[in-house]
């Protein structure tokens, strides 16, 4: 799945699960945790397998569950307060649907042993074709029935997300801005 396809599925599972248990929409201090979540895997494995020729492939060491679970659980424990923990519930939510929706394909076509991803280095990886790097990935994508897809239900769940409030828009717009200010005060003392 692209990125913009993990986004979405990711932010339609929080906001249709916050918005079934609160009865309201979801806020910045989990869509953040949940957006990094949901490329988490894609920013640690391609660069490493791609760039670095580190992992065997750009779906290895972060996609799996041997690397997943034991890194959940010691970020539950190191994140112990009430705002940490809902943070972290949105990152876990985001990686973990990545790693599903990485398998969705795989299990529309019944090619199941290319879920063997997910529990790598325990069992051998399926063979992919593997990227030049991350440019040439994109440039290399075919368009498909399934990139459709992923494109029209990121536009949709981006409708969501404005309906939503764009949570998350104006906590980075603030970051931005203090950054800005930072560096203009730097610039200024000189």
């Amino acid at each position: 799945m692209w990125p913009w396809g993990h986004a979405a599925v990711g932010y339609l599972l929080w906001s249709l699960w916050v918005r079934w248990r609160d009865g309201r929409a979801p806020t910045a201090g989990v869509v953040l945790p949940l957006a990094l979540g949901t490329q988490f895997p894609d920013l640690v494995d391609k660069p490493l397998a791609w760039t670095f020729s580190v992992l065997p492939s750009g779906r290895a060491g972060a996609h799996s569950l041997l690397v997943a679970v034991p890194l959940l659980a010691v970020l539950w424990w190191r994140f112990d307060g009430p705002t940490e923990r809902r943070a972290w519930v949105g990152f876990a939510i985001g990686y973990l649907a990545h790693l599903a929706t990485d398998g969705l394909y795989p299990l529309l076509d019944g090619e199941f042993a290319d879920l063997s991803y997910l529990l790598w280095p325990a069992l051998e990886l399926p063979a992919y074709e593997e990227s030049t790097g991350i440019i040439g990935h994109f440039l290399a994508a075919d368009i498909t029935l399934a990139l459709l897809a992923e494109l029209l239900l990121f536009a949709a769940v981006t409708l969501l997300w404005a309906v939503d409030g764009a949570p998350g828009l104006r906590a980075i717009g603030r970051w931005c801005k203090r950054r800005a200010d930072g560096a203009s005060t730097a610039l200024s003392s000189r």
